[in-house]
């Protein structure tokens, strides 16, 4: 019985998801996987060998050297057919910034900890700060096509601040990532498919889906213990999509929806 593959520990979601050719010719995508892109990254990008690559990502020198080989195949690909790069899937977990992840100072979630804890003990209690998918003062009802968020820091008991801040083409696969970057620890969306709920689990995020309405009363009721939402929520978005067509993925083989 050949052994479970094990789960490959990553820093962060890539914050660009797809990549295409200005004459791209409509052929079937190249999928590279996450684990396989943060392999590229680690050594190409940050110039680290295969041993440091294999103890920061939690796997054997033998298995980065495997990814590392697919990944780059895939890559030549890409750039000598002229194909289109997508960013999808794989078997690998988030790091929550408290292992022993070797990351040293570029940790984001590791830097995102500490600037919560820090707010924390400067304001004597505990804070959040809330994410919204946003579109004219209302929550915009598909996650993985929102083009800007509403964040909110609170303390707890009432909004202390917001800004709005746009997703610059930040695609499903990345959408994580992008909240994570800005240090949200809580969402309130609307429709939010299987995927992108692994993904934000797994960076820490608390989920309110399949929630409406007005942004700012949506929050404003979060604090106060009265926001109607749905624990089971789902992406109606797949229903125009079909069962086969897959729109990101995040997590330990699964594939998913925004």
């Amino acid at each position: 019985m050949p052994r479970p593959q094990k789960c490959r520990r990553i820093c962060n979601v890539p914050q660009t998801d797809s990549f295409c050719p200005e004459k791209h010719r409509g052929e079937i995508p190249i999928i590279m996987t996450v684990d396989e892109y943060e392999v590229i990254r680690l050594v190409d990008l940050e110039e680290k060998t295969h041993e440091q690559c294999a103890l920061q990502m939690d796997i054997s020198r033998s298995t980065v050297q495997e990814i590392y080989e697919n990944a780059r195949r895939k890559l030549a690909a890409c750039i000598v057919y002229g194909r289109k790069l997508v960013i999808a899937g794989g078997n690998y977990r988030v790091c929550d910034g408290r292992e022993n992840c070797r990351c040293e100072l570029k940790c984001r979630q590791a830097d995102n900890n500490k600037r919560t804890e820090l707010k924390n003990r400067n304001r004597g209690g505990f804070t959040m700060k809330i994410a919204v998918p946003y579109e004219n003062g209302q929550i915009f009802q598909h996650f993985g096509h929102t083009e800007r968020f509403k964040f909110y820091e609170t303390d707890n008991t009432e909004i202390v601040n917001s800004e709005i801040i746009e997703t610059a083409g930040s695609g499903h696969g990345a959408l994580a990532g992008f909240l994570m970057k800005h240090g949200a620890d809580t969402l309130i969306c609307g429709g939010i498919g299987g995927g992108a709920q692994t993904a934000l689990a797994e960076a820490g995020i608390r989920l309110y889906g399949g929630v409406s309405g007005d942004a700012d009363t949506a929050v404003t009721e979060l604090l106060s213990g009265k926001l109607n939402y749905n624990p089971d929520v789902q992406c109606s978005h797949h229903e125009h999509h079909g069962e086969n067509n897959s729109c990101g993925s995040h997590s330990c083989g699964n594939k998913g929806c925004h």
